[in-house]
C-alpha cells in the first residue's frame, strides 16, 4: 500500500513545479470565488449575493479549466484551448453584464459595492488567464487591451462619468496586465525547469559518449602499438621458420609475450587505471623500433617530471612509434626530451616519409592519424590536460617531425633543471 504523500515523491523535479503551477492558477480561481463572491453577502442581500457568487464560481471553474488546458498546450500535450478561451470570453462578459444590471436596477448603492468589485474582478481575472493559451508579445497586449476597452463600454449604461469609465478601464488595463505577466512568468519559468532537466539528460548523454570515445581511444593506443609488433614479429617468425631457423621459436614466445602484455593492458584500460609512464615508453619504443630494424635515438632526462606530464607525453611516444611502423617506410627515428625555459619539450621525428597531398604524411603520425585522423586530436586532448600543445608536419624531404611541448610548475622545473644539470 502506498503510504501517504507518495505520489509526490515519485515525481521528477520538474513534475513537480508543473504540479505547483498547475495548482497555483486553480488557487486564483478560490480567491476570485472569496474575494468577490463570498464578500458579496457582506454588501447586499442574501439573494443578490447567492446570485452574484454563482456566477462568481462558475466564472472560475471556466478560468480554472482554460488555466489547466492552456498549460497543457505550453507543453505541447494538447491543442490551443480555443474554444475554452471563446468561452471564457463569453462567460466573462454575461457575469460582467448582469453585474451591471445588478448595479443599475438593484438597491442604490450596490454599483461601489458588491456589483462593480463581480463587474471589474472577473475582466481582470478573465484577462490574465487567456493571455495563457496565446503565443506572442503583441496578441497578449491586445487581449488584455481589448478587456480594459470592453470595460469602458459597458460602463455607458451607468451613465458612469467619462473619467470614471477611463479609470476603470486603466485599472483593469493595469490589474489585468499584471495576472497576465504574473501567469507567464509561472509558465516560463515551467519551462525551463524542463529545459535544465532535459539540459542534465543531454549533458549525462554527452558524458557518456565521450567516455565511450575515450575508452575506445584508449584501447586504440593500447593495442595499435602491440598488433603492429605481433604482425611484424609473426612475419618474421614465418619467415625464419620457412628457412628452418631456430630463431622462430623466440620469436614466437615474444609474440605470446606481447600478446599477455596486452591482454593486462586492456584490463587495465578498462578498470580506468592504466598510465603511460614516458619513461617506460621510451625504453618499449627504443626495443620495438630496433625489432622493426630501424634505428633508434633516444636523448634527454626523464627524471623529475610530475606524474601527468610524464603519462601525457608517455602517449606521444607511444602514438609516434605505432604510426611510425604502420606507415611510410622509415629507416631512422630519433626522440629527443629536453628542457626549455620551464617547459618540457618531446620531439619525434623519423625520415621515410612519402610527399603526398590529404590529411597528412602517410609515413608519420599524421597519415592515418593525421589532423583528419583519431590520433592527433586524441593526443592534443591529452595535452590540453597539462596545458601543453602539439605541432605535426613536414620539415624537409622525407622527414616528419612531432612536437609536444608541456609547461612545468616552477618546482617540478627547478627539480628537473637540477637532475639535468
Amino acid at each position: 500500500m502506498r503510504r501517504p504523500g507518495g505520489w509526490w515523491r515519485v515525481k521528477s523535479t520538474p513534475e513537480k513545479v508543473e504540479t505547483y503551477t498547475r495548482w497555483s492558477f486553480h488557487f486564483f480561481g478560490v480567491i476570485e470565488i472569496l474575494a468577490l463572491g463570498v464578500t458579496a453577502y457582506g454588501r447586499t442581500g442574501a439573494g443578490l449575493a447567492t446570485a452574484l457568487c454563482l456566477l462568481v464560481t462558475a466564472h472560475a471553474a471556466v478560468c480554472m479549466l482554460v488555466s489547466s488546458r492552456a498549460l497543457d498546450w505550453t507543453r505541447g500535450r494538447r491543442p490551443q484551448p480555443v474554444r475554452p478561451m471563446w468561452a471564457l470570453v463569453v462567460v466573462s462578459a454575461v457575469v460582467s453584464i448582469t453585474a451591471v444590471v445588478i448595479a443599475e436596477r438593484g438597491p442604490s448603492g450596490e454599483v461601489e459595492t458588491a456589483a462593480g468589485s463581480v463587474y471589474g474582478g472577473v475582466l481582470c481575472y478573465a484577462a490574465g488567464v487567456i493571455t495563457l493559451g496565446v503565443h506572442g508579445r503583441r496578441r497578449r497586449v491586445a487581449v488584455v487591451g481589448a478587456f480594459a476597452v470592453g470595460a469602458g463600454l459597458l460602463t455607458f449604461p451607468l451613465e458612469m462619468p467619462l473619467l470614471a469609465s477611463v479609470v476603470l478601464a486603466g485599472l483593469v488595463m493595469v490589474t489585468g496586465g499584471f495576472l497576465a505577466a504574473t501567469s507567464i512568468f509561472s509558465l516560463w519559468l515551467l519551462n525551463a525547469v524542463y529545459a535544465l532537466d532535459d539540459a542534465k539528460e543531454t549533458r549525462v548523454r554527452l558524458a557518456v559518449a565521450e567516455e565511450r570515445l575515450r575508452f575506445g581511444r584508449d584501447l586504440h593506443d593500447v593495442m595499435g602499438r602491440n598488433l603492429a609488433v605481433i604482425a611484424l614479429k609473426s612475419e618474421l617468425a614465418v619467415q625464419l621458420s620457412r628457412r628452418g631457423r631456430p630463431e622462430a621459436v623466440e620469436q614466437m614466445i615474444e609474440v605470446q609475450r606481447i600478446a599477455q602484455e596486452s591482454q593486462r593492458e586492456v584490463r587495465d584500460v578498462v578498470r580506468g587505471y592504466r598510465e603511460a609512464a614516458l619513461e617506460v615508453e621510451l625504453a618499449g619504443a627504443r626495443g620495438v623500433l630496433s625489432a622493426a630494424g630501424i634505428v633508434s635515438e633516444v636523448t634527454g632526462e626523464t627524471a623529475g617530471l610530475p606524474a601527468e606530464v610524464q603519462s601525457a607525453l608517455g602517449w606521444v611516444v607511444r602514438e609516434a612509434t605505432t604510426n611510425v611502423l604502420r606507415h611510410g617506410d622509415a629507416k631512422k627515428v630519433a626522440v629527443t626530451v629536453r628542457m626549455s625555459e620551464g617547459r618540457v619539450v618531446l620531439t619525434v621525428e623519423n625520415d621515410g616519409v612519402a610527399e603526398t597531398t590529404g590529411d597528412g604524411p602517410p609515413g608519420g603520425p599524421g597519415g592515418a592519424t593525421g589532423p583528419g585522423g583519431s590520433g592527433l586530436s586524441g593526443l592534443r586532448e591529452r595535452l590540453s590536460a597539462v596545458d601543453g600543445t602539439l605541432e605535426a608536419g613536414l620539415v624537409g624531404r622525407g622527414v616528419f617531425r612531432l612536437t609536444a611541448e608541456v609547461p612545468l610548475p616552477a618546482a617540478a622545473a627547478g627539480a628537473a633543471l637540477g637532475v639535468a644539470s
